[in-house]
């Protein structure tokens, strides 16, 4: 990254609130923590002897314990703030990842991803809060763009230190994979330590206690701008999200990949992110977020090509690269979401799209595992791709900007 984008990058940084700077570093820690585990997560649940299948029900069970507490938690964050929120998000989470550690079967791991799932939806759910809060909307995608640069430089180290250390203890197999999960809860309780010393409620999120959950939902539908197209819209994009399990499971069995590969597949989806979130940003701002999103999208849909047709142990960091477009235009997606509801609302909203979200969460492992076992392991890769098309089709009907942008 040239000298002059990182002054930029840091005289950008400096003159935002205490909260976005504060959150920032909370997430440089947390991501390095869940680096370590992610790429191997599918990995380790089948290795406990759970099939493909089984990972799908596994894996869905998180979506639907968070289906549950969304809304209210959505609310809770608009009537009382985000801080109390996020310091109990990152000890479910530390929590979840003990139990993960503990586990001696598949079964098992179900309650670790109940609490792990619900822990990092709350998390995402207020975190756009902060840059929605933080931001002035000239320079929101910038600064989503950029706290996302600075906090997925760990995530190009994490899979690669994780590589080492499942080598070191054996591989990967369970007793090779599982200290990972010890080292990662200490990582998440720096991240709670941070929180809870520095962080404080952005200014105009700090709490708007008349809101109650039928009130703010009904405002949210009333006053808010195609919020149910919108919805449709965060359903279809999450389902590559939850079914990106399959992917280093399919690198694994069917390409026969092993750890350094897994690890540098995910290092370099994480470097798209580091040297072009940035830009990425900049250019969303400047020339339109519809218009990169639409342009980023499909090189994701290529990666799952390549990954599917094209032979070759390199082919498959080039796997991780292009799917690493799929990050970027996630995040600007989210300023989009930001901008279609009064900003008094916004817990409410994303309590609103926490649901969308867990309903993709449920449904879209079990998806992924009835495709797996019943038409082969490539479809699902043909699946997530005709996602795409579906989500860049109501993206289209989207307006560019909004009143409350």
């Amino acid at each position: 990254m040239a000298p002059g984008i990182i002054e930029k990058g840091i005289g950008f940084v400096r003159k935002q609130q205490s909260p976005f700077k504060v959150n920032m570093t909370k997430n440089v820690v947390q991501n390095f923590s869940l680096g370590l585990t992610q790429q191997y997560q599918s990995i380790y649940i089948t290795a406990l002897g759970a099939t493909a299948l089984e990972l799908g029900y596994v894996a869905s069970i998180g979506g639907i314990a968070f289906a549950l507490i969304t809304l209210p938690l959505g609310v809770l964050a608009d009537k009382y703030g985000i801080r109390k929120i996020l310091m109990a998000a990152l000890l479910l989470m530390a929590g979840g990842y003990a139990i993960f550690g503990s586990a001696t079967t598949w079964e098992m791991t179900a309650a670790a991803l109940v609490l792990t799932t619900i822990a990092w939806e709350m998390t995402m759910n207020v975190c756009p809060m902060i840059c929605g809060a933080s931001l002035q909307s000239v320079e929101r995608v910038t600064g989503m763009q950029l706290c996302d640069t600075v906090a997925a430089l760990p995530r190009l180290f994490a899979p690669v230190v994780a590589a080492f250390l499942i080598t070191q203890f054996g591989g990967l197999t369970v007793s090779g994979i599982r200290p990972l999960y010890w080292i990662q809860v200490g990582g998440i309780l720096v991240s709670f330590g941070i929180i809870w010393r520095f962080f404080s409620n952005p200014p105009r999120i700090t709490g708007s206690r008349g809101i109650t959950i039928g009130s703010g939902v009904g405002r949210v539908f009333k006053e808010g701008i195609h919020v149910k197209r919108w919805l449709l819209y965060v359903t279809a994009n999450m389902f590559p999200n939850y079914m990106a399990i399959y992917i280093p499971l399919y690198a694994k069995v069917i390409r026969g990949a092993q750890p350094y590969t897994l690890g540098l597949m995910d290092s370099t989806y994480w470097l798209v992110v580091v040297l072009l979130a940035l830009p990425v940003g900049l250019s969303a701002d400047r020339f339109g977020r519809k218009n990169l999103i639409m342009l980023m999208c499909p090189l994701y849909a290529v990666g799952l090509m390549v990954l599917a047709f094209v032979p070759g142990e390199l082919t498959l960091i080039i796997v991780g690269l292009l799917t690493g477009f799929i990050m970027l235009a996630g995040v600007t997606s989210g300023s989009i979401s930001v901008e279609l509801v009064p900003k008094e609302l916004l817990g409410s909203w994303y309590g609103i799209i926490g649901i969308a979200r867990s309903l993709a969460s449920i449904v879209s492992p079990l998806i992924g595992g009835l495709i797996w076992n019943s038409f082969g392991p490539v479809y699902v890769l043909y699946f997530l791709a005709a996602t795409q098309i579906l989500k860049l089709a109501i993206l289209w009907t989207m307006p560019a900007s909004t009143k409350y942008s």
